[in-house]
């Protein structure tokens, strides 16, 4: 039987399910897109149930193959072979791609990925593209999340014999919020409403809350508070998050994330093998597009086999006379990747620190994502925090597994034996605040914030009698606002004439439950009560891909009159 043809609808458009329904009753699934392979899970009335596809499959591989007239993605067909990776047919990796401009460093590093990675390095998305019938395909990766997306709805509506319309998708921490609405936007694409997108570790927080209630409750007891060091460790990002959980309550005390992952060292260890490896692809052809594939198939099998085996040989024909023949230790493979776990380390300590929890503290340490397995990594955590690791989740299936809780609890769904008497209090990854003082980037909302939040900040006028600002909004953590995520820009006109420091510019932030940023801002001279000009309201962010543009630009030709400067607490 032929796979059916599925549409991919442009997010601006209103199919006609959704003129007809305000209302979403039904349980939402939770799914887990991760950088190399997806799960979807839902709760079934009594546990969380994973769903399989066709093929008995409860993991699936995250990519799409452009090689037909209506593209395929890893739920619906399944490669004849590995090989088939290096036609330049197949995309994958869109998690690392989605949301970013093609002057990110991690752009350029998928540009070793075996299909089309262009930039221009000037600050808009990204060209790729796949290689159909011998020509450049382009797509975007909110088409291939969108693709991919619709292909995972029909498998779930196929097999609870329902329409799926919400989701609980897992985020890693990093993504910055321009990243969550290009998420949002594939899924609109692909006909499906988000309800909740949840940190990863936050998923997995969810699934060890519900675990300890349980626990509590088959022994008749009322439990104490357990604090919880969780460790994700993906293909494309690693996560940290320290957990505080008592009966059914668990409150993210912090989090940490960083862009690295297990594509990292698939890449540190190609550049090993292969020393000349940028010389030798630097045109991007077609040919050098295979080479890569055939050198990135050899190298992540011996990846794997090496956390189970002290050493691997490897032997791959790249062609045009070039082979390699190479017998790889653990050990060495560890000396490669040194500072990737020199960076898991810091992120471990630097959460430990932000959550003010000594490790002696902790009660159980967590560790899970497609990296979990490498002994490297069980070591390293289990130093840093001085035990033995959790064993009472699959790491593989613990982030959907909460994202499927959180469908349910986020759907009104009750259960009488208490198993969704489930409540999670997040906090805000990164800090928010808005550039000012020439070009440093000033936190109205520091990291760690426990969300709803609400909280504001005074600045002024730099010049005599300015009559204008531009309120320029970051997202990040360095002391440079250019090097931070920009979520937006609004201008205040109508300030009445005044000696610079005069006027109080009041700049709010505003976070609800659902993770929606506001940012409002009004002006209030000396004697007054009442702002002198109307308070002004965004919605954050306000910026579309090369948008940025336009900020950087305003604040060039105007930032020395249009600018701020804190005003200090007395």
């Amino acid at each position: 039987m032929a796979e059916p043809a599925y549409t991919v609808a442009s997010d601006s458009e209103t199919t006609g399910e959704e003129k007809s329904s305000s209302a979403f009753p039904e349980i939402a699934i939770g799914i887990d897109i991760g950088t190399s392979q997806c799960s979807v899970a839902v709760w079934n009335g009594s546990q969380v149930e994973l769903l399989k596809n066709t093929r008995n499959q409860k993991l699936m591989r995250s990519y799409v193959t452009f090689k037909d007239d209506i593209p395929s993605g890893g739920v619906s067909y399944q490669l004849s072979h590995e090989h088939e990776m290096l036609s330049g047919a197949v995309i994958f990796n869109m998690k690392r791609l989605i949301g970013r401009v093609d002057t990110d460093p991690v752009v350029h590093s998928s540009k070793n990925l075996p299909f089309l990675v262009q930039t221009l390095d000037i600050g808009v998305r990204p060209f790729i593209a796949a290689l159909v019938n011998n020509v450049w395909r382009s797509t975007t990766p909110e088409e291939v999340l969108a693709i991919f997306l619709v292909e995972l709805r029909v498998m779930a509506e196929s097999q609870l014999k329902r329409p799926i319309r919400n989701v609980v998708l897992s985020i890693p921490v990093s993504f910055s919020r321009f990243q969550l609405t290009r998420i949002e936007r594939a899924c609109a694409m692909a006909g499906l409403h988000v309800l909740r997108l949840m940190p990863e570790p936050t998923a997995v927080a969810l699934l060890y809350a519900q675990q300890q209630q349980q626990m509590i409750h088959d022994n008749m007891g009322s439990g104490s508070e357990k604090i919880a060091l969780i460790f994700n460790m993906g293909a494309g990002y690693c996560d940290a998050a320290v957990t505080a959980t008592a009966g059914g309550v668990s409150q993210i005390k912090a989090l940490a994330g960083i862009a690295t992952g297990g594509e990292d060292f698939l890449q540190n260890m190609m550049r090993h093998l292969l020393p000349n490896f940028d010389n030798l692809f630097s045109s991007r052809g077609i040919n050098e597009i295979k080479s890569m594939g055939l050198l990135r198939v050899a190298t992540q099998d011996a990846i794997h086999k090496l956390s189970f085996e002290e050493s691997v040989q490897i032997d791959v024909d790249l062609g045009n006379g070039l082979r390699i023949c190479k017998q790889v230790s653990r050990e060495e493979f560890e000396e490669v990747n040194q500072k990737i776990f020199e960076k898991c380390e810091s992120l471990i300590i630097q959460c430990l620190h932000d959550a003010k929890v000594e490790a002696d503290d902790l009660t159980d340490i967590i560790v899970v994502g497609g990296c979990s397995h490498i002994p490297k990594i069980k070591n390293l955590v289990k130093s840093v925090c001085k035990r033995e690791l959790y064993k009472g989740m699959n790491p593989l299936e613990a982030a959907v597994c909460g994202t499927a809780l959180e469908g349910a609890v986020a759907s009104g769904i009750s259960d009488p034996f208490g198993n969704l008497d489930l409540l999670t209090i997040q906090a805000t990854p990164l800090g928010i605040g808005i550039r000012a003082n020439g070009n440093s980037f000033v936190p109205i909302i520091p990291r760690n914030t426990t969300m709803p939040a609400r909280k504001e900040l005074v600045f002024t006028t730099v010049n005599d009698n300015q009559t204008e600002v531009l309120i320029i909004v970051h997202e990040g953590e360095t002391e440079k606002a250019d090097e931070n995520h920009l979520l937006g820009y609004f201008k205040i006109s109508g300030i009445p004439p005044a000696p610079k420091g005069v006027p109080e510019i009041n700049v709010c932030m505003d976070i609800n439950a659902s993770n929606v940023l506001r940012v409002l801002a009004g002006v209030i001279m000396p004697g007054s009560q009442q702002p002198v000009v109307p308070v002004m309201e965004v919605r954050m962010p306000t910026v579309d891909d090369g948008h940025g543009w336009c900020a950087e630009a305003l604040h060039r030709a105007y930032g020395s009159t249009l600018d701020l400067m804190t005003v200090q607490k007395k």
